[in-house]
């Protein structure tokens, strides 16, 4: 079993019908599909990279004074079988419009820019074909995550390395989680895998391929439309060879958005109940900070209090 592998350009073309069902499929079904032809050029690809593993060389010896190393190193020296279940083994670090970016390599800052630009329209281009596939109006989604348009979305990416891990049986790359937000766009390592979403109670590896842009739907996907759209657990394991590379970017609501399942999300039965509470994002990532590892369906209950 694989996850699906959508070609986008044919989006444009006589296939389009085709190619429009098998995204709805993709996030119906899986929660996840890989994306290729997507239009993000490969050289810039290449370009992004080269500068995040040359900026995560340059950061490694401050994972090796890490707390996930130093748990690890103590467990081993006390001879304990006991997992470490509080921490990932994972060397990460964030972009987005306002903090401040890694300067080195000097070449970092342009690179990343430019391809937070590219993947940024990717994004808000899934979202429209989401709408239409769900019966929204265009725009629906985009204006839901920035609050009728009174606040702007949040728009964040995660540059991740997992290095290799010499106790596998000890501690996870990532532990299972679903993604508190809108859409995650994954420009994973092509080389080491490691990535795995749940699907039909089994865990499914997402194959590295080349160039390739994996899509996932995060909770307030799911709320928006009503559970039509599910978002799906997945974790990272640790390897004992090489250095994963995970960029993942986050196309969020803002904290001062209300999200609640859309009107248009009963388009497949009239006037479907909404199955989700009405709330404020922010009121939500209190929650989800608390409890990111825990079965997710606690968390809509949990925010209907605030």
């Amino acid at each position: 079993m694989a996850i699906p592998v959508i070609d986008f350009s044919k989006l444009d073309g006589e296939e389009r019908a085709e190619t429009m069902a098998r995204i709805a499929n993709g996030c119906e079904e899986w929660g996840f599909f890989q994306l290729v032809n997507h239009g993000i050029p490969v050289e810039l690809l290449e370009r992004v990279k080269k500068v995040c593993s040359e900026c995560y060389r340059l950061r490694e010896e401050r994972f090796k004074r890490s707390k996930p190393v130093q748990l690890l190193d103590e467990l081993v020296k006390e001879g304990e079988g006991q997992r470490l279940d509080n921490v990932d083994w994972e060397d990460v670090f964030l972009l987005h419009d306002d903090n401040e970016w890694p300067s080195n390599p000097p070449e970092f800052k342009e690179t990343m820019k430019e391809y937070r630009e590219a993947i940024r329209k990717l994004a808000e281009k899934m979202m429209e074909i989401m709408d239409e596939n769900l019966g929204f109006e265009k725009g629906c989604i985009k204006k839901a995550f920035s609050g009728d348009g009174q606040h702007p979305p949040f728009f964040g990416t995660k540059v991740s390395h997992y290095p290799p891990c010499p106790r596998l049986d000890l501690v996870k790359g990532l532990r299972a989680h679903t993604d508190a937000g809108g859409v995650i766009l994954l420009f994973q390592d092509d080389q080491v895998g490691g990535l795995q979403m749940l699907k039909d109670d089994q865990w499914i590896d997402v194959q590295p391929l080349a160039n390739a842009i994996v899509i996932n739907t995060g909770d307030q996907i799911e709320v928006l439309s009503n559970g039509r759209y599910k978002s799906a657990w997945h974790r990272v394991l640790a390897t004992s060879h090489g250095n994963r590379r995970s960029i993942a970017s986050f196309y969020n609501p803002s904290v001062e958005a209300t999200i609640a399942p859309a009107a248009a999300a009963a388009t497949t039965a009239e006037a479907a109940p909404a199955l989700y509470p009405k709330f404020l994002f922010g009121d939500y990532m209190d929650v989800y900070v608390k409890q990111k590892y825990e079965p997710k369906e606690p968390r809509f209950e949990a925010v209907k209090a605030i």
